[in-house]
C-alpha cells in the first residue's frame, strides 16, 4: 500500500519498541481522543504513558504486534491482535494519523488473522476508532459504557466477519 504521509515499512514488534509504543499511546489518546472525549476523561484513560517493561509484557503474550515505522525505524503506529480475534490496542501519533498508516497497519493485522484461520476480528473501539474501523467493514453491535480510574468514558463493541 502506498502512503500519503512520510514512507513507513509494517513490521513486527521489537522489544526495543516498548518506549515507543508507550510514547505512541499517550500521544494519540491526548492528541486524537481529544477530539471526542473530555480532559478528564483524556487523563483517566492515560496519564502519562505506561513504563516500557509493561508494553514489552503485553507483546510476549502470544499477540502479533504490527508496527509501523519510518525511515529511520522508528515506530510512528501500531495495532495489536489477540490470537481469538480481538483487537486490542490500535494507535497512531497524531503527527502521522490520517496518512494512510493506521490502513496499512489493519491490511497487515487483516491478513494475519487470515492466515491464523480466524473467521472474525472484534474490537472495543473508541469514537475515532469506531469511524476508522467502519471504513474497515466492521458494524457496531453495542455503545460500551466503562469507567477508568472512577472517570465514565465510553466504547464501541464492533464486529468483522472474515469471508474465506
Amino acid at each position: 500500500m502506498t502512503l500519503k504521509g512520510p514512507p513507513m515499512q509494517i513490521r513486527e514488534f521489537r522489544p526495543s519498541d516498548a518506549a515507543a509504543l508507550a510514547q505512541i499511546f499517550h500521544a494519540a489518546v491526548h492528541g486524537i481522543g481529544a477530539r471526542d472525549y473530555r480532559p478528564e476523561q483524556l487523563r483517566a484513560w492515560s496519564p502519562e504513558p505506561a513504563p516500557a517493561a509493561a508494553w514489552a509484557r503485553r507483546a510476549a503474550d502470544g499477540r502479533r504486534v504490527f508496527v509501523a515505522a519510518d525511515t529511520q525505524n522508528q515506530p510512528q503506529a501500531f495495532i495489536e491482535l489477540e490470537l481469538d480475534g480481538h483487537i486490542d490496542c490500535f494507535y497512531c501519533h497524531p503527527q502521522v494519523a490520517g496518512t494512510g498508516t493506521g490502513s496499512a497497519l489493519y491490511e497487515r493485522l487483516e491478513a494475519e488473522a487470515r492466515s491464523l484461520g480466524l473467521k472474525s476480528l472484534f474490537v472495543e473501539a473508541s469514537e475515532a476508532a469506531r469511524r476508522f474501523f467502519l471504513r474497515q467493514g466492521f458494524t457496531v453491535e453495542t455503545r460500551r459504557e466503562i469507567e477508568r480510574r472512577g472517570v465514565a468514558l465510553h466504547n464501541y463493541r464492533m464486529t468483522k466477519e472474515l469471508a474465506v
